[in-house]
């Protein structure tokens, strides 16, 4: 890499200098951080655990918390420790180990929803053969093909940010390491690498919303030809909790990167970012439990079996 570049780490500028501000900043995103670890945690347990959550829709539930807690924890704990020592120097090789992982974890939660959409269109549009379509093997393959296709679309991003050269700054006007304020303070010539990028995003954005949109397309059109008002209404309170998902996803990625790049911009890209990196892992494993009985139920048992073990 000191062939590339002649500096060896990069100092990150934060998102304020107010005093203040950064305490009211650190106790929101620690406290935010806990309890996203803690409910994607509970998640993961309980539908490893319970014998009631051992159907596909689960598994797909699991590794999106997973993916939550993961994406989560790439950003937020390395912002904190700047935040709480005031060292904001990051090693150029741990910039771009924290770019990849983002980037991964977070276009994967991108194709997860996709296969999520998948499995709920073939539960409600051909109930009778869901056992035979959505089997284990299948839930890998769609879990593995979910892997695949982040890797085929990050690796040209990394490759490119690996090849480009800093010459005289060396801040990033960031939180964390981020592909764009990478490329404002680059020296090289980064015309392909910015159409690369965009290819990149737009696929990924376009591909899965596209899959998203015809499984929901399918689904309603079916719903609405349920004879009853109660199945109407107990089939679209199954699909109700991914659609707000699927829109709390999609709505900062779009505005974060299908956007012009107006300098002015800049500041309210990295809040988007923050409640991205912060409140929306935190709110999903709400948003898929709340309203789910069986979830709900396999936490009271698990909480009853470990308060019966406790006092044995």
């Amino acid at each position: 890499m000191g062939n590339h570049t002649g500096i060896t780490f990069f100092i990150f500028g934060g998102l304020t200098d107010d005093p203040q501000l950064q305490v009211l900043l650190f106790i929101f995103l620690f406290l935010t951080y806990l309890l996203s670890v803690t409910a994607n945690l509970t998640i993961i347990i309980l539908t490893l655990l319970d014998p009631h959550l051992k159907t596909a829709m689960y598994f797909f539930l699991r590794n999106s918390s997973f993916l939550e807690l993961s994406f989560t924890t790439v950003c937020i704990p390395r912002f904190l420790y700047h935040m709480s020592t005031g060292d904001n120097t990051v090693t150029y090789n741990a910039c771009f180990t924290q770019l990849f992982f983002a980037i991964f974890f977070g276009a994967s939660e991108f194709f997860l929803l996709a296969a999520m959409s998948y499995d709920r269109y073939v539960a409600i549009c051909k109930p009778l053969h869901y056992a035979a379509i959505i089997n284990n093997r299948v839930c890998n393959q769609l879990l593995l093909g979910c892997w695949l296709s982040v890797l085929m679309i990050i690796i040209p991003i990394l490759v490119g940010g690996l090849k480009l050269e800093f010459c005289d700054s060396n801040i990033i006007d960031h939180f964390v390491c981020d592909i764009s304020p990478l490329l404002e303070i680059t020296c090289s010539d980064i015309q392909v690498q910015e159409r690369i990028i965009l290819v990149c995003a737009v696929l990924t954005l376009i591909i899965t919303l596209v899959l998203v949109v015809l499984s929901y397309a399918h689904i309603i059109r079916t719903i609405l030809r349920f004879p009853s008002a109660e199945q109407r209404k107990k089939a679209f309170s199954t699909c109700s909790s991914h659609m707000i998902v699927v829109s709390m996803t999609y709505g900062p990625c779009i505005f974060i990167y299908i956007k012009p790049s107006a300098k002015e911009g800049e500041a309210l890209n990295k809040v988007v970012l923050v409640l991205a990196t912060s409140v929306v892992p935190v709110m999903n494993p709400f948003i898929y439990t709340l309203r789910n009985k069986q979830v709900t139920q396999a936490f009271k048992d698990t909480f009853k079996r470990i308060v019966f073990i406790s006092k044995l």
